[in-house]
């Protein structure tokens, strides 16, 4: 018999097993088991652990999102009074600003209607009988009442007609203070605005029946310098107007049916003019609000 040191155990055998039994505890004594550790407590995943279905990209809004979005938040902080709208080259228009569902909850909304006098604003208002009080003439003469309305819609008509800041200048005298001015426009400085001006009738008539088929136009194809985005931006510099939001349509940005090949048109004349035209975007939308205060400012 053998007595091994450390436990007390007794071993009975020859000399290599008692050698290989005393060398077992010998082990277990110099590497004992690490105690358990007690769970740690769950912890809510960080953001980068969460696995994200997948899904379409997130859409910028159209010009009917992102304006029908401000007119129900104008209307809904005003309830009980009447909203008045004048929607500027209303043929051009597109969406009503989501202005039917408002009344369907109980808003009370005016709409005024008007527009220019060239010949496809004329062929436009003769179709479309929802158009039966459009008052249209010379957008610099027609009687607008200073401070009138609470929304102004001017939706692509500033590249259409002559003397766009005199037009301007009187859709703005018509808002209230704290008043919304919403304007969608072809941008001038854009490689589409280009091509608007210099392609033949033919084929804007083409580019046209493509976006808007079955709709009179297309229109005339001014751009005076206030169609862009610096021009935009001036101007509201120097009317004291808050710009709230701005949105990019057409060309690379996309939202706008391209015909085939006047986006790689587009593309071209970009890189022809060494960037002093984009293909970034076609039309501009802005939001643009009218101070309560004439003296306020924005820092």
């Amino acid at each position: 018999m053998l007595a091994v040191p450390g436990p007390n155990v007794t071993l009975v055998g020859n000399e290599t097993d008692r050698q290989r039994a005393a060398a077992t505890p010998a082990r277990a004594a110099a590497a004992p088991e690490p105690p358990r550790q007690a769970p740690a407590p769950a912890t809510a995943p960080s953001a980068a652990a969460v696995p994200v279905a997948d899904s379409a990209p997130a859409r910028d809004p159209s010009d009917a999102d992102l304006f029908a979005r401000y007119t129900r938040d104008y209307i809904s902080g005003r309830e009980g009074q009447q909203i008045t709208v004048l929607q500027a080259g209303c043929t051009t228009a597109g969406g009503d600003l989501g202005i039917g569902t408002l009344r369907a909850a109980g808003a009370d909304v005016a709409v005024s209607l008007i527009d220019d006098d060239q010949p496809a604003t004329r062929t436009a208002l003769s179709t479309d009988e929802s158009m039966a009080g459009c008052v249209h003439g010379d957008l610099r003469t027609l009687p607008l009442p200073p401070r009138s309305h609470d929304i102004v819609l001017c939706a692509l008509l500033l590249q259409r007609i002559q003397n766009a800041e005199l037009v301007l200048d009187r859709l703005v005298a018509t808002l209230r203070p704290g008043g919304l001015l919403l304007l969608r426009f072809s941008d001038r400085d854009s490689a589409a605005g280009f091509l608007d001006r210099v392609l033949p009738a033919a084929a804007r008539r083409a580019v046209w029946r493509k976006r808007r088929p079955g709709q009179p136009g297309p229109y005339e194809a001014v751009y005076e310098r206030l169609s862009s985005a610096r021009g935009i931006q001036a101007y509201a510099l120097m009317r004291e107007l808050v710009i709230a939001e701005r949105r990019a349509l057409g060309g690379l940005a996309g939202g706008i049916a391209e015909p085939y090949g006047l986006l790689a048109g587009q593309k071209l004349i970009a890189w022809l003019s060494r960037g002093r035209l984009t293909a970034a975007h076609e039309e501009l939308l802005y939001v643009l609000r009218k101070p309560e205060d004439r003296f306020a400012r924005v820092l």
